[in-house]
């Protein structure tokens, strides 16, 4: 495999990670009757439309149909993808289920 394709390979898998993750919070949303978008826009205030989370969110399951997502994996995979603010966000939101 030569530089151009490796380097074209990393950046897809990336980018379908990315996609998990971002279906990984949405739907923990959804799971926990709360807004992908808004609790975003409070952790991203400076930012428009996230086309990845709009993708996300169309691909969300009512919570009756959604399997468990752990509020530690959530957060494990927003770290995992730099996304500190949102992962404070989320945070917030399961502290005040508590």
């Amino acid at each position: 495999m030569n530089q151009k394709n490796m380097e074209e390979k990393i950046i897809s898998n990336f980018q379908q990670d990315e996609n998990i993750m971002v279906l990984v919070f949405a739907q923990w949303c959804i799971n926990n009757d709360l807004d992908p978008a808004q609790l975003y826009k409070q952790a991203y205030p400076d930012q428009g439309e996230n086309p990845a989370l709009l993708n996300g969110i169309s691909l969300t399951v009512p919570k009756e149909e959604a399997g468990e997502i752990p509020d530690d994996t959530v957060l494990g995979v927003l770290s995992l993808f730099g996304n500190d603010d949102l992962a404070f966000i989320v945070s917030e939101e399961i502290k005040k289920r508590k």
